[in-house]
């Protein structure tokens, strides 16, 4: 009957039962808890790389050379002062590239589709916007361009977060991929931009 009578008790006994509920969602609560954190953290540094990007942008459309340092550089340094340690610049990719005018970003170089396929066919009539003397599904040419120029200026990193195991939702390294990017017209500094043409200038014909 004594045996009989402890076993009901227990069963019936909810004594311990918050510590085990808290052990079940315990993880739950934490990997959410760890996820606001970065989350935020993401949108903070986020905007901190474009509010650098902003400067940097500004600082290249002025054609403005830093005494000692070249102006790939200077945008590299107006972020990292931007980013205030969170960012580790060594790691930052930066991309400019410089279109004719804005309506051209991310499009590819004209041709003519002889075979109505729907895509450029190696042998078409096709314009060289960037002057590489091939076609490209990105008209773009590299650099920061000249006078009157649009550059769209990129940058990427890859956030390692403040919680590496909300970083391995996203990928297999912890990391997770921030990317910012804004377009600019250069300002007309040294030659006046009636005169430009080609990818480093505005005055190409239909922008």
């Amino acid at each position: 009957m004594n045996i009989r009578c402890f076993w009901r008790r227990l069963l019936r006994s909810d004594n311990g039962s918050s510590l085990t509920e808290f052990a079940f969602a315990a993880p739950i609560v934490f990997l959410a808890v760890a996820g606001i954190i970065d989350l935020m953290m993401v949108l903070f540094v986020t905007s901190l790389m474009e509010g650098g990007l902003q400067n940097a942008s500004r600082l290249g459309r002025t054609g403005f050379q830093p005494a000692g340092i070249t102006r790939t550089d200077a945008i590299r340094q107006e972020i990292q002062d931007a980013t205030i340690g969170l960012v580790d610049i060594n790691n930052v990719t930066i991309t400019t590239a410089v279109y004719p005018c804005f309506d051209s970003i991310g499009q590819p170089e004209p041709y003519v589709d002889d075979n109505d396929n729907g895509s450029y066919d190696p042998g078409e009539p096709y314009t060289d916007v960037n002057g590489n003397l091939s076609w490209d599904p990105d008209m773009a040419a590299s650099g920061l361009g000249g006078p009157g120029s649009i550059v769209l200026y990129q940058v990427f990193y890859n956030w390692a977060g403040l919680t590496p195991m909300v970083g391995r939702i996203f990928g297999p390294d912890g990391t997770i991929p921030l990317s910012v990017s804004v377009a600019v017209r250069n300002e007309p500094f040294g030659t006046p931009a009636a005169v430009l043409s080609g990818p480093a200038g505005a005055g190409t014909t239909g922008c």
